[in-house]
Protein backbone atom coordinates (compact mmCIF):
# COMPACT_ATOMS: atom_id res chain seq x y z
CA UNK A 1 0.00 0.00 0.00
CA UNK A 2 1.39 3.40 -0.97
CA UNK A 3 2.46 5.74 1.81
CA UNK A 4 -0.11 8.33 0.68
CA UNK A 5 -2.97 5.84 1.04
CA UNK A 6 -1.72 4.74 4.47
CA UNK A 7 -1.68 8.37 5.58
CA UNK A 8 -5.23 8.94 4.34
CA UNK A 9 -6.45 5.76 6.05
CA UNK A 10 -4.83 6.84 9.32
CA UNK A 11 -6.49 10.26 9.10
CA UNK A 12 -9.82 8.59 8.27
CA UNK A 13 -9.50 6.28 11.24
CA UNK A 14 -8.75 9.23 13.47
CA UNK A 15 -11.80 11.25 12.41
CA UNK A 16 -14.04 8.18 12.72
CA UNK A 17 -12.86 7.69 16.29
CA UNK A 18 -13.29 11.38 17.10
CA UNK A 19 -16.81 11.41 15.64
CA UNK A 20 -17.75 8.68 18.12
CA UNK A 21 -16.62 10.93 20.95
CA UNK A 22 -17.80 14.41 19.96
CA UNK A 23 -19.73 16.49 17.46
CA UNK A 24 -18.16 17.03 14.06
CA UNK A 25 -18.23 20.81 14.53
CA UNK A 26 -16.06 20.43 17.64
CA UNK A 27 -13.38 18.38 15.85
CA UNK A 28 -10.38 20.35 14.68
CA UNK A 29 -7.73 19.43 12.15
CA UNK A 30 -5.30 19.36 15.06
CA UNK A 31 -7.51 16.80 16.84
CA UNK A 32 -7.54 14.61 13.73
CA UNK A 33 -3.77 14.87 13.31
CA UNK A 34 -3.09 14.25 17.01
CA UNK A 35 -5.20 11.10 16.80
CA UNK A 36 -2.78 9.54 14.34
CA UNK A 37 0.47 11.34 15.19
CA UNK A 38 0.62 13.39 12.00
CA UNK A 39 1.21 17.02 11.25
CA UNK A 40 -1.34 19.50 9.96
CA UNK A 41 0.89 19.80 6.92
CA UNK A 42 0.34 16.10 6.19
CA UNK A 43 -3.40 16.56 6.54
CA UNK A 44 -3.54 19.51 4.15
CA UNK A 45 -1.31 17.73 1.68
CA UNK A 46 -4.05 15.11 1.27
CA UNK A 47 -7.31 16.92 2.06
CA UNK A 48 -8.79 20.40 1.67
CA UNK A 49 -10.64 20.20 4.98
CA UNK A 50 -12.34 17.74 7.31
CA UNK A 51 -15.41 17.66 5.05
CA UNK A 52 -13.20 16.43 2.21
CA UNK A 53 -11.89 13.68 4.51
CA UNK A 54 -15.40 12.46 5.38
CA UNK A 55 -16.36 12.41 1.70
CA UNK A 56 -13.14 10.54 0.88
CA UNK A 57 -14.13 7.86 3.40
CA UNK A 58 -17.38 7.15 1.55
CA UNK A 59 -15.68 7.37 -1.81
CA UNK A 60 -12.92 4.90 -0.97
CA UNK A 61 -14.85 2.53 1.28
CA UNK A 62 -17.90 2.27 -0.93
CA UNK A 63 -17.59 3.87 -4.39
CA UNK A 64 -14.13 2.49 -5.14
CA UNK A 65 -15.11 -0.92 -3.76
CA UNK A 66 -18.07 -1.30 -6.11
CA UNK A 67 -17.13 0.74 -9.18
CA UNK A 68 -15.85 -2.27 -11.14
CA UNK A 69 -18.41 -4.69 -9.76
CA UNK A 70 -20.81 -6.07 -12.34
CA UNK A 71 -24.45 -5.93 -11.28
CA UNK A 72 -27.20 -7.79 -13.10
CA UNK A 73 -29.69 -5.23 -11.81
CA UNK A 74 -29.31 -1.69 -10.48
CA UNK A 75 -31.19 -2.71 -7.35
CA UNK A 76 -28.19 -4.89 -6.40
CA UNK A 77 -25.97 -1.78 -6.31
CA UNK A 78 -28.51 -0.03 -4.10
CA UNK A 79 -28.57 -3.04 -1.78
CA UNK A 80 -24.77 -2.97 -1.56
CA UNK A 81 -24.94 0.72 -0.61
CA UNK A 82 -27.63 -0.02 1.98
CA UNK A 83 -25.52 -2.79 3.48
CA UNK A 84 -22.46 -0.54 3.61
CA UNK A 85 -24.36 2.34 5.24
CA UNK A 86 -25.98 -0.04 7.73
CA UNK A 87 -22.65 -1.64 8.66
CA UNK A 88 -21.25 1.86 9.27
CA UNK A 89 -24.43 3.32 10.70
CA UNK A 90 -22.89 5.06 13.72
CA UNK A 91 -20.48 7.00 11.50
CA UNK A 92 -23.05 7.91 8.83
CA UNK A 93 -25.63 8.90 11.41
CA UNK A 94 -23.25 11.68 12.33
CA UNK A 95 -21.94 12.29 8.79
CA UNK A 96 -25.45 12.89 7.45
CA UNK A 97 -25.97 15.58 10.09
CA UNK A 98 -22.91 17.57 9.05
CA UNK A 99 -23.92 20.98 7.75
CA UNK A 100 -22.00 23.40 5.60
CA UNK A 101 -20.32 23.67 2.26
CA UNK A 102 -18.82 20.38 1.04
CA UNK A 103 -20.76 18.43 3.68
CA UNK A 104 -21.29 14.70 3.31
CA UNK A 105 -25.01 15.31 2.76
CA UNK A 106 -24.23 17.54 -0.22
CA UNK A 107 -21.71 15.02 -1.56
CA UNK A 108 -24.13 12.09 -1.11
CA UNK A 109 -26.93 14.08 -2.74
CA UNK A 110 -24.75 14.90 -5.76
CA UNK A 111 -23.75 11.24 -6.18
CA UNK A 112 -27.38 10.13 -6.05
CA UNK A 113 -28.46 12.91 -8.42
CA UNK A 114 -25.90 11.85 -11.02
CA UNK A 115 -26.91 8.18 -10.79
CA UNK A 116 -30.64 8.95 -10.82
CA UNK A 117 -30.30 11.38 -13.72
CA UNK A 118 -28.52 8.71 -15.79
CA UNK A 119 -31.12 6.10 -14.85
CA UNK A 120 -34.05 8.32 -15.75
CA UNK A 121 -32.54 9.19 -19.11
CA UNK A 122 -32.08 5.48 -19.80
CA UNK A 123 -35.54 4.46 -18.57
CA UNK A 124 -37.43 7.23 -20.31
CA UNK A 125 -35.37 6.90 -23.49
CA UNK A 126 -35.46 10.66 -23.85
CA UNK A 127 -33.25 13.50 -22.74
CA UNK A 128 -35.00 15.22 -19.84
CA UNK A 129 -35.97 18.82 -20.56
CA UNK A 130 -35.04 19.86 -17.04
CA UNK A 131 -33.47 18.36 -13.94
CA UNK A 132 -36.82 18.40 -12.13
CA UNK A 133 -37.48 14.61 -12.23
CA UNK A 134 -33.93 13.78 -11.13
CA UNK A 135 -34.11 16.38 -8.35
CA UNK A 136 -37.47 15.01 -7.22
CA UNK A 137 -36.21 11.44 -6.90
CA UNK A 138 -32.88 12.54 -5.45
CA UNK A 139 -34.63 14.50 -2.71
CA UNK A 140 -36.88 11.52 -1.99
CA UNK A 141 -33.98 9.07 -1.83
CA UNK A 142 -31.76 11.34 0.29
CA UNK A 143 -34.55 11.86 2.80
CA UNK A 144 -35.42 8.16 2.81
CA UNK A 145 -31.80 7.19 3.47
CA UNK A 146 -31.46 9.90 6.13
CA UNK A 147 -34.63 8.85 7.92
CA UNK A 148 -33.67 5.16 7.73
CA UNK A 149 -30.19 5.75 9.17
CA UNK A 150 -31.42 8.17 11.84
CA UNK A 151 -34.72 6.65 12.96
CA UNK A 152 -35.33 3.08 11.83
CA UNK A 153 -32.87 1.28 14.08
CA UNK A 154 -34.50 -2.12 13.70
CA UNK A 155 -34.88 -2.04 9.90
CA UNK A 156 -32.10 -3.88 8.09
CA UNK A 157 -30.82 -3.08 4.58
CA UNK A 158 -33.00 -5.68 2.85
CA UNK A 159 -36.15 -4.42 4.59
CA UNK A 160 -35.28 -0.82 3.74
CA UNK A 161 -34.75 -1.69 0.08
CA UNK A 162 -38.10 -3.50 0.00
CA UNK A 163 -39.78 -0.36 1.34
CA UNK A 164 -38.07 1.73 -1.37
CA UNK A 165 -39.23 -0.71 -4.02
CA UNK A 166 -42.83 -0.49 -2.75
CA UNK A 167 -42.73 3.30 -3.09
CA UNK A 168 -41.24 3.18 -6.57
CA UNK A 169 -43.75 0.54 -7.72
CA UNK A 170 -46.59 2.68 -6.36
CA UNK A 171 -45.41 5.66 -8.41
CA UNK A 172 -44.92 3.51 -11.52
CA UNK A 173 -48.32 1.80 -11.25
CA UNK A 174 -50.14 5.07 -10.64
CA UNK A 175 -48.33 6.95 -13.38
CA UNK A 176 -50.76 8.26 -15.95
CA UNK A 177 -49.13 9.51 -19.14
Amino acid sequence: MAHSVKTKIALASSIKQLMQEKAFEKISITDICDGCNMSRKSFYYHFKDKYDLVNWIFHTEFIEAVKNKQYDEDVEAILDMCRYLYANKAFYKKALNIKGQNSFSDYFEQLLFTAIHEQLNGLLHVEMISDFPANFFTDAFVMAFRRWIMEYNDMGPEQFLEQLKICIKYIAVNYDD
